[in-house]
């Protein structure tokens, strides 16, 4: 079976300044994945909706309501510029709009799942982007570095090439690492605030997914589509920034609970349900010490330690006021070891 290849594209990588599409680079990323579809069942996912569409709103602001109209504008301009492009080289492409829900619900997710998998025995390149049109504020994406390490990570993809302007990631002198081995709070340090006025996510954000990706075992790449020939070189490792895999061994359940979920709430854990859970054990309530949001039975949850860093996500057995009733109760299991999925 093939490979999953996704790639991202932010509105900054396949637009001029003004905010209007770039053929030029439309055309080569047509290019280029034609040429890969013989070896890879590839998702794009692609910003570029909303400034294609900004320019038609009189008094454009950016507030929420205008981003959304600017959005429904700018779908279409934006598709049929990848459509045309796909078209030279016998391509057919289908938008893809997600919303969390998409992930949350693991119904819905599998739904989404096999519609991708159709359009790949049809020969048919998906591009997905975040329904900007009707997501609420609470439930949207943060940018689109988020939902296309959910499309990664929930679809288990091999690897994830992410453009972004610098091409890479900088060291303090600016020159692109070529590689990472983990992303770690040294690698953190070199973030600088380098997020365009034309998109959402900086690097930080790309770096925080990039780490749940690698987590995931997904090899992810950062790189510069305007480089000539980028994405190919990417993908060899000989552009850009290679964050490697870590090691990981998830069946596709754990994969969608780990990534695509929504969270709804959180339970901080002592030190001994810590290294239950690392252990492979379910959790129990004695090693509860906190519980915060109103989270319903089954719904998914982060396990923080003492310091709030995200040790795993898990789903639920019982309710937040429930479990916050029953913190002392012996041998009561709060999530199975199988709903757990250790970040």
């Amino acid at each position: 079976m093939k490979k999953i290849l996704v790639i991202k594209f932010g509105t900054a990588s396949i637009t001029h300044a003004s905010g209007e599409p770039d053929k030029s680079v439309i055309a080569a990323i047509a290019r280029q994945v034609a040429a890969l579809c013989a070896d890879y069942r590839i998702v794009l996912v692609s910003s570029g909706a909303v400034g294609a569409g900004k320019s038609l709103i009189k008094h454009y602001k950016g507030s929420l309501t205008e981003r959304k109209a600017a959005a429904a504008i700018g779908n279409p301009l934006l598709l049929n510029l990848y459509a045309e492009a796909f078209s030279q080289h016998g391509i057919s492409i289908a938008q893809s709009l997600c919303e969390r829900g998409h992930f949350a619900n693991r119904r819905q997710f599998l739904q989404l799942k096999e519609t991708y998998e159709t359009l790949w025995e049809n020969g048919i390149v998906p591009i997905a982007n975040e329904n900007d049109v009707v997501s609420n504020l609470e439930l949207k994406f943060s940018d689109n570095d988020e939902l296309a390490v959910l499309i990664a990570a929930g679809f288990g993809a091999d690897s994830l090439l992410i453009s972004t302007s610098s091409g890479g990631l900088q060291d303090k002198g600016g020159t692109v690492i070529p590689q990472v081995v983990n992303i770690d709070a040294d690698i953190l340090s070199l973030v600088r605030d380098d997020k365009s006025s034309l998109g959402l996510g900086g690097m930080f954000s790309k770096l925080t997914y990039t780490r749940l990706a690698t987590r995931m075992g997904i090899r992810t790449v950062f790189f510069n589509v305007r480089t000539p020939e980028g994405i190919l070189l990417a993908l060899k490792g000989q552009t850009g920034t290679e964050f490697l895999p870590q090691a990981a061994s998830l069946r596709s359940r754990q994969r969608w609970l780990g990534s695509g979920s929504l969270i709804s709430g959180r339970l901080t854990l002592d030190a001994g349900a810590i290294r239950a859970i690392q252990a492979r054990k379910s959790l129990l309530a004695v090693g509860i010490r906190r519980v915060k949001g109103n989270f319903e039975k089954n719904e998914v949850i982060e396990l923080v330690d003492s310091h709030a860093q995200v040790i795993a996500v898990a789903r639920s057995n019982h309710d937040a006021a429930f479990i916050e009733a029953n913190l002392n109760t012996q041998n009561l299991e709060i999530a199975h070891a199988d709903h757990i999925v250790l970040l």
